[in-house]
């Protein structure tokens, strides 16, 4: 809605307006217990509507905010909303985000957690402090509250657990700095939002235990699995093991690190940069023996790329880096959404929010971003695009049984025909198992399930590494989710044929908008386009087990289909091995 309010004296002499765009929703936080479990619940309701939150979150977009203009802040947020998310958490680290950031957030649709401007430190607790800490509250509350985006106040990022966890050797005194640690945020920050802006709910820090924080600043575990929300990294299990990751209420940071493409790269490096541990990959790595933990997860599943050129080589490398934390993100995210309506034995899941690190970059460097600096989507964002779709067939391997989850974040119940399709890297497609499924709206949960031995007997695969699986839900005809699933390590196949990808052809359909037409002789894994020109794809980082498929181009810049027909780059997993 449109709001005037204007002002005019009595003699007509002074006139004053201002004009803003405003929208009602109500927001409220459920903190209940859980059946079957000694916790309580962590999620947010819109309009008494339960909604999963689906998203990334947000630091500063560039090193110099100047250069932060509407476009940059329009590219990055519709790039959010086509990704399928809902919320973005603006990270206490960064900065109040320019008007402009909210307006369009409105706009789109896109909910924002923001957390005032405290991160990863213990700050000062004197009277001038706190003055000038009252000051910035009430300003950054008068400035954004209009917002409807804006659901949530959050007063830090990880400042209670640094205190529970003695990040910064506190135990020694730890009392003290509970009291003024409460001092700031509860009985200073929080004693400012709360008169003014009752609309919304504060916590005060994440992760935090939520109702159970506000008992006590701080909660001997704030990462407790039953209550509020988690902060999860672990560099050093294998990313693909479901049963390494958490079961929390929300989980508000995880993520895997990766480089930007060589295209982003190239510009702010020469040749001599161009090895995966050159002294510039290193400096452009701020994060401790990250480089290592890249290339560890890689290993685990994947033969790093063997070339006799040293360039080919290095991109190669940042590939399958991109493939790497594509997949880790995908299926910890997956693994959150899937337990959205169930806990395990010991009380666990009811997770309804998966917020991963990150989205945006703010240079060309290692990050766990899934948009490079300057726009260019990481395979990341594409999957995000279907991990987060509002209807999804989610599947993984627990103890030698393959089950796949059927999610529906919608509010009307989901009825269709599930396919389960074996595919050999050798043969094509083997098998196909048909069933019907339906789930109800706002839920997930089991809609199939056999053992690995007998879906590979049934199907005719001699073993796992020579087959691969993707999930398909229909209905009316209609492709509602589509889902691969890895039976064994990439590294493991040994029956590759060669896919042969070839562009077939380039039409433009609209301005700036393409439609390219790819053709393949075999199943190609994780096929990927790349261009210099600025735009992204409709689709990219996928198994393609069809002999053609038709991907869209957006351009954001005047070119024909011509031009972008010839800087066209194609690639997949089969050509860096052969």
């Amino acid at each position: 809605y449109n709001v005037i309010v204007s002002f005019t004296s009595q003699d007509g002499t002074e006139t004053d307006v201002n004009r803003k765009r405003i929208g009602f929703r109500t927001v409220a936080l459920v903190e209940e217990p859980v059946p079957k479990s000694h916790g309580n619940s962590f999620y947010f309701k819109i309009n008494d509507v339960p909604i999963f939150f689906k998203g990334a979150n947000w630091i500063p977009a560039d090193s110099f905010e100047s250069r932060v203009t509407p476009d940059v802040l329009s590219y990055l947020l519709r790039s959010t909303q086509e990704a399928n998310m809902n919320v973005l958490r603006t990270w206490g680290g960064g900065i109040y985000q320019h008007d402009d950031f909210y307006t369009l957030a409105d706009e789109l649709g896109i909910m924002i957690w923001q957390e005032f401007m405290f991160a990863c430190a213990l700050y000062p607790t004197d009277s001038d402090f706190f003055d000038s800490v009252s000051a910035e509250v009430e300003y950054q509350l008068r400035r954004l509250s209009y917002h409807p985006s804006i659901v949530v106040w959050s007063g830090n990022n990880e400042n209670e657990a640094a205190i529970a966890e003695n990040w910064y050797g506190t135990n020694n005194n730890k009392s003290a700095y509970i009291s003024m640690y409460g001092d700031l945020y509860f009985d200073t920050i929080k004693s400012i939002v709360s008169p003014l802006d009752s609309s919304r709910p504060f916590i005060s820090s994440s992760p935090s235990n939520g109702y159970e924080t506000k008992q006590n600043p701080v909660a001997d575990n704030p990462q407790d699995e039953y209550y509020g929300d988690v902060h999860y990294y672990n560099y050093d299990a294998d990313c693909w093991d479901v049963t390494t990751f958490p079961r929390p209420r929300f989980a508000s940071e995880y993520g895997f690190q990766s480089f930007p493409s060589y295209l982003t790269l190239k510009p702010v490096s020469t040749s001599t940069d161009w090895s995966f541990n050159s002294p510039f990959m290193l400096h452009r790595q701020h994060h401790g023996d990250g480089n290592d933990q890249i290339l560890g997860q890689i290993k685990l599943h994947y033969n790093l790329p063997t070339s006799g050129d040293s360039l080919k080589q290095y991109i190669n490398t940042i590939y399958l880096n991109q493939i790497e934390q594509a997949m880790c993100i995908k299926t910890e995210s997956e693994h959150y959404r899937r337990i959205r309506s169930e806990v395990d034995e010991s009380g666990r899941g009811m997770t309804m929010g998966t917020i991963y690190w990150q989205l945006n970059d703010i240079w060309q460097g290692a990050s766990w971003s899934s948009i490079e600096y300057g726009g260019r989507w990481k395979m990341l964002h594409y999957f995000a695009k279907k991990f987060y779709s509002p209807v999804l067939v989610s599947s993984f391997v627990l103890s030698g049984t393959f089950a796949t989850y059927l999610v529906n974040d919608g509010l009307d119940p989901v009825t269709g025909t599930l396919n389960i399709n074996v595919w050999s890297w050798a043969d094509g497609l083997k098998k196909t198992f048909t069933q019907p499924v339906s789930m109800n709206s706002l839920s997930a949960g089991s809609v199939y399930s056999q053992s690995v031995s007998t879906l590979l007997s049934q199907s005719g695969c001699a073993s796992a590494a020579n087959c691969v699986i993707t999930v398909v839900l229909t209905s009316s005809g209609t492709v509602l989710s589509e889902n691969p699933f890895f039976l064994s390590s990439l590294k493991d196949v040994t029956t590759w044929k060669d896919p042969q990808l070839t562009v077939t052809s380039v039409t433009q359909t609209a301005p700036r908008q393409f439609q390219i037409t790819i053709k393949a002789s075999a199943i190609s894994a994780f096929t990927w386009l790349e261009t210099p020109i600025s735009g992204h794809f409709s689709d990219n980082g996928f198994l393609l087990t069809e002999p053609t498929v038709q991907v869209e181009f957006s351009a954001n810049e005047d070119v024909t289909a011509s031009d972008l027909q010839k800087n066209l780059i194609l690639n997949n997993l089969y050509d860096l091995y052969h």
